[in-house]
């Protein structure tokens, strides 16, 4: 018996309190998944412009809110060199966020095809 059908069945068979209270249920279930849906990801970068006058650490903030569908552990141990070679070694910040543009739009393509073999080896 298909599901639909079997549940039809066991609503029927209910008295009508607990049919009520089933309805409830399934209510309470189609708004929890509406929420988990509603709090996913992304699928695009956010249109966060960067500003003129921005230090790195407030880049990696704006490039983390543009692209929250990237894994940050992904993305850290690069960001953390960008930081360093710009505070260690003394690359002025518009290059250093320069280079974390590029990190971050590199790692999104990472991630859109790693979706894409995803859909195709299922």
């Amino acid at each position: 018996m298909r599901d639909s059908k079997r549940l039809l069945s066991i609503f029927r068979n209910l008295s009508e309190p607990r049919q009520q209270a089933l309805l409830e249920y399934a209510d309470f279930l189609a708004g929890k998944e509406g929420a988990e849906i509603a709090a996913a990801p992304p699928t695009e970068p956010l249109p966060i412009p960067r500003p003129e006058q921005e230090n790195v650490v407030k880049a990696i903030q704006r490039l983390m809110q543009t692209y929250p569908m990237l894994e940050r552990n992904r993305i850290f141990h690069e960001a953390s060199a960008q930081m360093t070679r710009h505070l260690i070694h003394g690359v002025a910040a518009a290059d250093a966020i320069d280079e974390l543009e590029r990190i971050f739009a590199r790692q999104y393509q990472e991630h859109l095809e790693a979706l894409k073999q995803d859909l195709l080896s299922s």
